[in-house]
């Protein structure tokens, strides 16, 4: 985008929560970015979900929190069309002084994972699907939202309603053409299960590139949502007695002549899908901390809520926690659906990949694919508390070969001083943390 109107701009990189950390700079200093002049404590990747110092940090107590250096991804800047004064927004990673990637950074460990896909000579292409609610936080506790069209609070459940898309058809037409201008490919909406919860699909791309359309889609849709009137949220289960959101990856693989090595040109897969399934059913239990890091995250994992608990794999069955879709055999991919809406994008698609690669790599072997609901079944569980998944993620051996000692560290330390910290506020109150923070 150009910049000629635009006289400031915000630098931001994501922390291991997923919020944007950064600055905002003057027009004058974006011709500097890529000099290295941009510096932020490198502990403020991995401060807690309210912004506070981890108590015990190596990044504060041994490196007498040192500053890292942020550096422009290949994003370049995009707009932010939610703000009444034109703005731009330039998403960053960050270094260390001597240029080493911080391995505190979560986008640094998505890029790592598909670099080790790059040395056998694949590229993985993703494609995400973002659920998401608009509610009403004006009162003591979150409520549906009201109709645009009638003024009163929706009534009755909307699943597939077209006319429910066409009541908030002002909010959804500025999100498309917010996306068209930021480089966001959304696809299809669809009103959800849930009272004001919807679906935009995001198209498949290269993975890294999929993964900043994620974590820059959940900025539009909250600031969106303000500019008319309402939250958005990507909290797991922010009413009670409504449906689950949740964020299903698609992904597939293709070598270096761009065929696509899960395709044999019939319905079953290739052994490389199969064994990448049976990666991604291995490592998924001791995932479950990426795919639900807070402790709302687990109010999803409820009979009711469309959420998978259960390890296992099926051909177009959508009770299964991964799911291959039908169509053209030169299209064939993995639906992974377990993750809830409140994640780090890149922490859940390095989780997932790094999970397919090693079973890529290892030869695993997948059990059958299921039939029937899986929802009835006696399946291997993820972890069903936020203690357990901290515990699991920690100490468990293939996430080691995911995620950097480092990244596990920082983000066991900031998730049970979260967990410290939430046991004193009433669950009733919850949401006042996580509503647009996730």
């Amino acid at each position: 985008m150009s910049l000629g109107h635009i006289r400031t701009f915000r630098v931001a990189a994501a922390d291991l929560n997923g919020q944007m950390r950064g600055k905002r700079l003057p027009r004058s200093a974006f011709d500097k970015l890529d000099q290295g002049n941009t510096r932020l404590p490198l502990s403020v990747l991995n401060v807690d979900i309210w912004g506070a110092d981890i108590k015990d940090s190596p990044l504060v107590f041994e490196t007498g929190d040192a500053d890292g250096v942020m550096m422009p991804t290949e994003r370049g800047p995009v707009p932010m069309p939610w703000l009444e004064t034109p703005s731009a927004l330039v998403p960053m990673e960050m270094f260390s002084d001597q240029g080493i990637p911080f391995a505190g950074d979560p986008r640094h460990a998505l890029r790592d994972v598909l670099k080790r896909y790059d040395d056998n000579g694949w590229t993985v292409r993703a494609g995400i699907e973002m659920e998401f609610y608009l509610v009403d936080d004006s009162g003591p506790d979150l409520a549906p939202p009201e109709n645009p069209q009638s003024g009163r609070p929706l009534q009755g459940h909307a699943i597939l309603s077209l006319r429910q898309l066409d009541a908030f058809d002002d909010f959804i037409s500025d999100v498309y053409e917010a996306c068209e201008d930021m480089d966001i490919p959304a696809q299809s909406t669809i009103s959800e299960a849930g009272l004001g919860q919807f679906e935009i699909d995001l198209d498949h791309r290269e993975a890294l590139r999929a993964a900043d359309d994620a974590w820059l889609f959940k900025a539009l849709i909250k600031g969106m949502a303000r500019k008319h009137g309402m939250a958005g949220t990507f909290m797991s289960k922010p009413l009670p007695d409504e449906a689950g959101s949740g964020m299903h990856v698609h992904f597939s693989v293709t070598d270096r002549e761009g065929r696509n090595i899960f395709g044999n040109g019939g319905p079953a897969g290739t052994p490389l899908l199969h064994h990448a399934v049976a990666g991604c059913l291995e490592a998924m239990p001791a995932s479950t901390l990426v795919f639900a890091p807070h402790g709302p995250s687990y109010d999803r994992f409820v009979p009711g809520a469309h959420a998978p608990t259960g390890a296992c794999w099926a051909y177009e069955n959508r009770t299964a926690a991964l799911r291959i879709p039908g169509g053209a055999p030169a299209a064939r991919r993995i639906e992974h659906r377990v993750a809830g809406g409140d994640n780090n994008p890149y922490l859940v698609l390095a989780a997932i990949l790094g999970a397919a690669l090693i079973g890529m790599e290892d030869g695993l072997v997948a059990p059958p694919p299921i039939t029937g609901n899986a929802y009835d079944m006696d399946l291997p569980q993820l972890k069903s508390d936020w203690l357990s998944a901290i515990e699991a993620f920690e100490t468990d051996p293939l996430i080691a070969r995911i995620f950097s000692p480092a990244l596990i560290r920082n983000l066991t330390l900031t998730k049970r001083q979260e967990m410290e910290r939430l046991a004193e506020i009433p669950p009733k109150s919850h949401w006042k943390t996580y509503l647009e923070a996730v």
